[in-house]
C-alpha cells in the first residue's frame, strides 16, 4: 500500500480523487492501492528547554546560554493533532512506500520531514512536487515523483533555520527579559524580528530628530507649461530674488527641444512580496491578509504556489501558456489579439531557468473563477492582468526635454508621451478602481508637453517659492517589506533589488508572520497605513548593543547562508557553531551591562464607538453565548425549546459545528482543525437532517 501524507485535508481529498482513493475512512482516504491521509499545520515542534534539562525551566541569567546538546522533536500538545497523528503512525507502519505531498517548500518539508520521523517511517519515501493543485498539474507530478533525497538540503536549510531560530529566540529572549523586563512582560527577540523592528524604528528616530531647512527653487510659467531653473535650488532668499528680477525683465525663449524616442517594458510577474506591496498599495490589504488571500486562490486551483522569491517562469511553462490564456474567463477581449498571433511572445524577461528553483512565479492557472470573494477577486485580477500583460507588446514611448532661458538664466522641462500604449491597455479597464493617490502619481510621471518650437518666444511669469527639506516617509507594511527583501537598502530598480534578495532578511512566506508578531508583542502599532514603533518597541532597540541581533544587514547575511546550505554550498554545522559563538558573545556582554529597565507599553485600548457607529455594529456577546447561538444544533425545523446533541466535527471528532457566514467550519479552528464546508458546496440553509447526511459524507 502506498500512504499519501498531503498538508490539509482539502489537499488530500484533491489527491486521493485524482488515484481513485475515494473510500473516506477516519482520518484518511483508500482505494486503488493509496491511502491518502494529512496534517494540518505544524504536528512536531522542538522540545521546550526543560524537556532537555530540568533546570532550564527556571528563567536565570546564571543558566544562559541554553545549548542543547542534540535538538529533538516533540508532538504539539492538541488532542486533535494526537489523534491525526496516530492514524498516520499506524499508516506508516504498514506502508510499503511513502509519498510526500506536503507543501512545495522548505517549511512544508520539515513539517513532513518531521512527521514522518517521529512516526519512525521505515518504508521508502518519494516526493510529489507541483506548483499548482489543478488536476494536470497532480497527474503530471505523481506522474514524475522524486526521489526524496533529491530535498535533503531543502530539509537541512529547513532545519538549520528552526534551530536557529530556537537558539537565539529562547536564549535572547530569556537573557533580555530577566535584565530589563521588570518581570513585567516577556520581551521577546528573534533572529527576524528584532531587526525588522529596529528598521522601523531607526527610521522613526531618523523623523523624530529630523531637522527641516528652508531652500527656494525658482520656476516660470510658460504656455501653461512650468519650467525649472537648472542652477537647482538657492541656499538664500536673497540669492533666489537675484535671479528673480533679472528675469522679470525679459522674455522666455526656447533654446533647445529634444525628443527621444524609447520603450517601456510591461510589469514584471509577481513573487509573494511584490503582490502583497501592491495589494497594500492598492487595497490596503495586510501582509497577512494577501498571503492568506492568494493562499486561498491556490487552494481553489485558480493561481499557483504563492510563496515563492522569483518573478519568472521556467521555459516548461511556455507551450502551457496558450491553455491558460484561454482559460481566462472575464478576459477574453483582452487575450484575444494574443492569442491571434501566430507564435505567443517567448521574452527571457518572462520565462528564464537560470531565474527559477523551486518554483516560478504566481500566474493565474486558468481554471474559470467562480465563486470567489471581493477580495479574493481583487488579488485575482492583479495577478491575472500582470499574466496577460506579459505577452503584450511593449509600450512606445516619446521623451521630451525642452530647453529655455530668460535673461541666461537656463531652464528646462522634461515631459512623456505615450505612442503606442502596448501592454498599458491591459490595465486601462482593470476592474480594481485605481485610488486618487496612483492616478496623480501617473499624471505626473506622464507629463504631456504641448509642441514647443525652437526660436519661439513670449512673455512668462516666474515665481520664487520657499520650500523645506523633508524627513524620510515613515514606513508602510508595502515599503517595510521591500525593505526587508533588500535587507534595508532602498531600492527601485528590479535588476538590482533581485541582485539583493539573496541578502533579504526573512523568507516570503514568513515575512508577514514576522510583521503580525510585532504587533501583537505590542511593538510597534498602525495608524492609517504608517507604521509607528511604541515606547517598548523603541526603548528594546536602544538597549539592544549587539549589532548582530538588530542588523538587517547582517541578519540578511544569516539568510544568505539559509539559501546557500540549500544549494549545497555551506554546511549546516558551520551555520549552527558560528550562532553559538555569537550566542555566548552576546550573553557575556548583556550579563555585564548595566543599562535601565524598559518601559512595557500596555497595548492600546479599542476606540469607542459612536452611538452611531454602535447602532450599526454587531452586538458583542460573550463567547459562550455566541458559540450556542451559532452551533448548529438548532435546525430550522425543530422548536426553539428543543435540546439537541450537537453536531461533532468529522475531522477532529472534538470541536462542534458552526455556522459561519460564508461555510460551515470546526469550532476548534484555533486548535489547528481545518474542517471547512462552504454553503458554495453545500447551500447555506440546511436543517439539521441534511445537514447530518452531507456531513456523513464528508
Amino acid at each position: 500500500m502506498k500512504v499519501c501524507i498531503a498538508e490539509k485535508p482539502s489537499v488530500a481529498r484533491e489527491i486521493a480523487g485524482i488515484l481513485g482513493a475515494n473510500a473516506r475512512r477516519d482520518g484518511y482516504f483508500e482505494g486503488n492501492g493509496y491511502q491518502v491521509t494529512w496534517t494540518f499545520g505544524h504536528f512536531c515542534t522542538l522540545k521546550e528547554p526543560h524537556e532537555y534539562a530540568p533546570q532550564w525551566k527556571q528563567w536565570s541569567l546564571d543558566l544562559l546560554p541554553m545549548i542543547p546538546p542534540r535538538f529533538s522533536i516533540r508532538l504539539i500538545e492538541n488532542e486533535g493533532v494526537k489523534k491525526q497523528f496516530g492514524i498516520i503512525e499506524k499508516l506508516m507502519s504498514e506502508a510499503d512506500e511513502v509519498i510526500n505531498c506536503g507543501d512545495a517548500g522548505q517549511e512544508g518539508e520539515l513539517i513532513q520531514r518531521w512527521v514522518m520521523q517521529k512516526a519512525r517511517n521505515k518504508a521508502p519515501v518519494k516526493r510529489l512536487w507541483i506548483s499548482s493543485l489543478t488536476e494536470d498539474s497532480i497527474r503530471e507530478g505523481f506522474d514524475n515523483l522524486k526521489e526524496q533525497a533529491a530535498f535533503d538540503k531543502l530539509y537541512e536549510a529547513g532545519l538549520s533555520r528552526a534551530i536557529g531560530d530556537w537558539l537565539l529566540g529562547m536564549n535572547a529572549t530569556r537573557l533580555y527579559t530577566v535584565k530589563y523586563g521588570q518581570n513585567r512582560s516577556v520581551l521577546s527577540i528573534g533572529r527576524v524580528q528584532t531587526p525588522t523592528l529596529a528598521l522601523i524604528v531607526n527610521r522613526q528616530s531618523e523623523i523624530e530628530n529630523f531637522k527641516p531647512e528652508p531652500y527656494w527653487e525658482l520656476k516660470t510659467l510658460y504656455r501653461e507649461t512650468t519650467f525649472s531653473a537648472t542652477k537647482g535650488r538657492f541656499a538664500t532668499k536673497e540669492e533666489g530674488m537675484k535671479f528673480l528680477e533679472e528675469i522679470k525683465q525679459s522674455e522666455f525663449e526656447i533654446t533647445d527641444v529634444t525628443t527621444k524616442k524609447g520603450e517601456e517594458l510591461s510589469p514584471r510577474l509577481f513573487d509573494l512580496t511584490a503582490l502583497q506591496v501592491e495589494c497594500n498599495r492598492k487595497f490596503a490589504f495586510s501582509a497577512e491578509d494577501t498571503l492568506k488571500t492568494v493562499q486561498s486562490l491556490y487552494e481553489k486551483k485558480l493561481t499557483t504556489y504563492p510563496r515563492v522569491d522569483t518573478t519568472y517562469l521556467s521555459d516548461d511553462m511556455y507551450p502551457k501558456a496558450s491553455a491558460i490564456l484561454r482559460g481566462l474567463a472575464g478576459y477574453e477581449e483582452l487575450v484575444k489579439p494574443v492569442l491571434a498571433l501566430a507564435r505567443i511572445p517567448k521574452s527571457k524577461k518572462v520565462f528564464d531557468n537560470s531565474k527559477v528553483t523551486d518554483h516560478h512565479a504566481i500566474i493565474p492557472t486558468g481554471v474559470r473563477a467562480n465563486n470567489i470573494s471581493a477580495e479574493e477577486r481583487k488579488v485575482y485580477d492583479l495577478i491575472t492582468r500582470r499574466f496577460i500583460a506579459v505577452f503584450y507588446p511593449n509600450c512606445k514611448i516619446s521623451t521630451t526635454t525642452v530647453l529655455g532661458e530668460a535673461a541666461k538664466v537656463e531652464f528646462k522641462v522634461t515631459g512623456k508621451q505615450i505612442l503606442e500604449p502596448g501592454w498599458r491597455v491591459v490595465f486601462e479597464k482593470s476592474a480594481n478602481n485605481r485610488n486618487q493617490e496612483e492616478e496623480e502619481s501617473d499624471k505626473e510621471q506622464d507629463n504631456i508637453l504641448p509642441p514647443f518650437v525652437k526660436g519661439e518666444k513670449g512673455p512668462h511669469e516666474p515665481a520664487l517659492n520657499e520650500k523645506w527639506t523633508q524627513p524620510p516617509k515613515y514606513y508602510t507594511e508595502a515599503t517595510l517589506l521591500r525593505a526587508m527583501e533588500t535587507a534595508g537598502k532602498l531600492v527601485d530598480d528590479d535588476e538590482l533589488r533581485d541582485a539583493l534578495k539573496e541578502n533579504g532578511i526573512g523568507r516570503p512566506s514568513t515575512r508577514a508572520a514576522i510583521i503580525e508578531t510585532l504587533f501583537k508583542r505590542n511593538y510597534i502599532r498602525k495608524e492609517r497605513k504608517n507604521l509607528y514603533a511604541t515606547q517598548t518597541g523603541m526603548e528594546l532597540i536602544g538597549t539592544i548593543k549587539e549589532e548582530l541581533l538588530k542588523s538587517a544587514e547582517l541578519t540578511g547575511l544569516w539568510e544568505k547562508k539559509l539559501r546557500q546550505i540549500e544549494k549545497s554550498e555551506y554546511n549546516p554545522r558551520q551555520f549552527i557553531d558560528e550562532l553559538k559563538q555569537m550566542l555566548a558573545e552576546i550573553v557575556a556582554n548583556v550579563k555585564s551591562d548595566r543599562g535601565s529597565r524598559i518601559t512595557i507599553a500596555e497595548a492600546e485600548k479599542p476606540k469607542q464607538k459612536t452611538p452611531k457607529e454602535k447602532k450599526n455594529a454587531p452586538e458583542r456577546k460573550p463567547k459562550v453565548k455566541k458559540e450556542k447561538q451559532e452551533t448548529v444544533a438548532t435546525a430550522t425545523n425543530t422548536q426553539p425549546e428543543a435540546k439537541q446533541e450537537r453536531l461533532l466535527c468529522p475531522l477532529c471528532k472534538r470541536g462542534t459545528i458552526l455556522k459561519g457566514k460564508s461555510a460551515y467550519g470546526c469550532s476548534s479552528w484555533k486548535s489547528g482543525c481545518t474542517f471547512r464546508l462552504p454553503f458554495e458546496e453545500a447551500g447555506e440553509n440546511l436543517n439539521r437532517d441534511e445537514l447530518i447526511k452531507i456531513l456523513q459524507k464528508a
